[in-house]
């Protein structure tokens, strides 16, 4: 999956980056961006309820950041949900919880709502680096390349 920013369609996965880390959601139109958890702007930060699925609109999902769109490869267009069963999908989850953000988190919502498969690349690429950093202080390198040693 690749991604670029440009219009929004229907039922695309569009993603803001959050510091290290990107927060997803499905488009539905410039008022309906359905996403699990809440946007990083200040006046949610101070929530204490858990993360639901939520809708908010597109400006909201942004926080004043650039979104990109999936530019989906022709294998994942056919793996994909058609866009009215998508957003389905998405909107029969608004408030639902559970969110855990390295088994249940947005990027396993909206790949979930699109392709019927919870998955996270962010979650495996941080899996991959971990199972890389714990092999090499089993074989007694020093030298992992991690910040500070």
């Amino acid at each position: 999956m690749k991604w670029a920013p440009g219009q929004f369609r229907t039922a695309d996965i569009i993603r803001v980056r959050t510091g290290a880390v990107y927060h997803y959601g499905i488009f539905v139109s410039e008022n309906e961006v359905i996403q699990f958890g809440y946007p990083p702007l200040p006046e949610f930060s101070d929530k204490n309820d858990p993360p639901v699925v939520c809708a908010v609109d597109i400006d909201t999902f942004c926080c004043g950041r650039i979104a990109e769109r999936a530019e989906l490869d022709r294998a994942e267009k056919r793996k994909r949900f058609p866009a009215d069963k998508t957003v389905s999908l998405a909107r029969s989850r608004l408030g639902e919880g559970g969110y855990n953000i390295i088994h249940n988190n947005c990027e396993h919502f909206v790949n979930e709502c699109v392709f019927g498969i919870k998955r996270s690349e962010q979650e495996e690429e941080i899996r991959r680096k971990w199972r890389l950093f714990s092999a090499s202080r089993r074989n007694g390198k020093t030298d992992t390349g991690a910040p500070g040693e």
